[in-house]
């Protein structure tokens, strides 16, 4: 029989090691250690660190009085320190960061994406430094849903349109109360995974480390098994699943996209559901076994958990905390929703989970600006961008989304006829990128002039799930000239943040109106915008 050169190259591997090395160890070992001078190696002079959580993925043990730490030794696994509060991580060259080691002792499978080198056997000591940080009471992050370049173009259309946004709005921000960290909830490219280089190029000038959730399009398909199809995505960021604290904070980041495979044609082709794997749930358990119960606890992830088929046990160990948040990105639009007693939720108050503001938008769709980038307009109506997230000291948090290149107040837009008949009744449309449940929406019609009798009183908006009028027709009129110069956006999606109501125009013939509406957000801030309208004048009987 013919050995193939891989696996003749794999034989010699394993000839050479076995007959140079003992077998691998009963146990993986390290220290934990307080790296001083930050150069990432436990120095003479530099303290074992007492209590904190070193995990293999599904395990989780706790370091000794000396700082030092051990598991039983796995074939393959991604060991990683679990940060814990008021100490840092050091920061890997592509920002990201450097938290864990991943064993491989014969490399990755051979892949169209590469991914980790052979490792060789277990290092004698795996040491993880932690340097010493007062983190802020109140914590301020950075969220990006599906950054998601397909090739460096979108990267480039990324930087210059939301980096270069977030940057200037963090400059704007006093130091003490700027974004100490991001992350991207999955989907960081969009399947070819060699734009994670240039992506981190890109976010690393934001100038804080970012976290990074694997999404289903950061997945290597050419895998055999779903555990092999995170290969790229550990060598540039190590685990999928994993956590760690800041401040009075618990981030639990899951991996929920499962990958299964099936014939279709007499091929066996790799496909996706949400579901959170054994290894993940394994992994959830053991962590949030050793979480305070008055932590926050928020758990990032790419599909959203309203979409999870095995999100009840989640829900359930979850319960025990009385603040929790999850958030996630996949679907290209932005909502809040809420889960209760039938998700699996025990608690009376519900769980909110968030899908966060995408970066790439609608897949860079849309008619291109006058420098060529689409607009990429979400399919709810709202504009790309990011959120910031702040945790607040006292158990509450306040979610802002931001679109790029917008100013900060550009929180909605209003969809209103220019023209209206005397006396009419018009339909207005309010779309509230970041509307919640506990959103309000009211508006009235004021005259030009001061005749206060005039003005018609505040009226409540009905929030109604509907695809956004104004999207499909923009998206229809695009069509009209597109003649395949770019992409098409894509079909519009239903909206959950979207308000209407009915309006009953004054009898002022050929004056303008002002419709002015107000929104109160979860947090009781409100923004107020006016749109013009114009009466339009009765045409003459006699049609002159």
């Amino acid at each position: 029989m013919r050995i193939s050169p891989i696996l003749a190259g794999a034989a010699a591997l394993i000839g050479v090691w076995t007959a140079t090395h003992a077998p691998e160890p009963e146990f993986a070992r390290g220290v934990v250690f307080e790296d001083r001078d930050a150069d990432g190696a436990r120095d003479v002079g530099e303290p074992g660190i007492s209590g904190v959580r070193v995990s293999d993925g599904a395990r989780i043990t706790i370091s000794d009085a000396d700082g030092k730490w051990r598991l039983p030794a796995a074939g393959e696994a991604v060991y990683f320190v679990i940060k814990p509060r008021n100490f840092a991580v050091a920061v890997a060259a592509n920002g990201t960061p450097g938290f864990h080691y991943a064993h491989r002792p014969f490399g990755s499978p051979l892949l169209r994406h590469p991914g980790l080198a052979p490792t060789g056997p277990l290092p004698e000591s795996m040491d993880f430094g932690l340097q010493r940080i007062e983190e802020p009471k109140d914590l301020r992050l950075l969220l990006f849903g599906d950054t998601q370049p397909r090739n460096r173009q979108e990267v480039e259309w990324m930087d210059r349109t939301v980096v270069e946004s977030v940057i200037a709005a963090e400059a704007s921000v006093a130091p003490a109360d700027r974004a100490v960290f991001g992350a991207v909830l999955g989907d960081v490219v969009f399947d070819d995974l060699s734009m994670f280089g240039p992506l981190t190029d890109s976010l690393r000038r934001v100038g804080i480390p970012w976290w990074m959730v694997t999404g289903n399009h950061d997945n290597n398909y050419d895998a055999e098994s779903d555990d092999g199809a995170d290969e790229t995505f550990i060598r540039h960021f190590g685990p999928v699943n994993y956590s760690f604290d800041w401040g009075s904070a618990h981030f639990l980041v899951l991996d929920d996209v499962e990958l299964y495979w099936k014939e279709e044609d007499g091929k066996r082709k790799a496909n996706y559901r949400a579901r959170l794997d054994e290894q993940a749930m394994a992994y959830a358990r053991a962590d949030l076994a050793g979480v305070a119960e008055d932590a926050f606890v928020v758990v990032l992830m790419h599909i959203p958990l309203t979409s999870v088929s095995n999100r009840s046990e989640l829900l359930g160990l979850l319960s025990r905390f009385p603040r929790t948040l999850s958030i996630s990105g996949h679907t290209h639009s932005t909502f809040q929703r809420d889960l209760g007693a039938d998700d699996g939720w025990t608690r009376g108050e519900p769980h909110r989970h968030i899908v966060n503001v995408t970066a790439c938008g609608a897949w860079w769709t849309g008619q291109p600006d006058e420098r060529g980038i689409p607009h990429a307009t979400m399919t709810d109506g709202a504009p790309k961008g990011w959120a910031v997230l702040t945790l607040r000291d006292d158990g509450s948090y306040q979610y802002d989304f931001r679109g790029a290149e917008l100013p900060a107040d550009d929180q909605f837009s209003v969809r209103v006829p220019e023209r209206a008949e005397p006396g009419s009744e018009i339909r207005a449309h309010v779309n509230v990128y970041a509307g919640s449940p506990e959103t309000q929406v009211e508006a009235r019609l004021l005259p030009d002039h001061t005749d206060a009798d005039l003005r018609t009183p505040w009226q409540s908006f009905t929030r109604r799930v509907e695809p956004d009028p104004w999207l499909a027709a923009k998206r229809a009129a695009e069509e009209v000239v597109r003649m395949d110069r770019w992409r098409k956006m894509p079909e519009p999606g239903d909206v959950e943040h979207l308000w209407t109501g009915l309006l009953q125009v004054p009898e002022l013939e050929g004056e303008q109106v002002m419709l002015q509406v107000r929104v109160r957000d979860r947090e009781g801030r409100v923004w107020h915008r006016s749109t013009p309208i114009l009466i339009a004048a009765t045409a003459p009987a006699n049609g002159r």
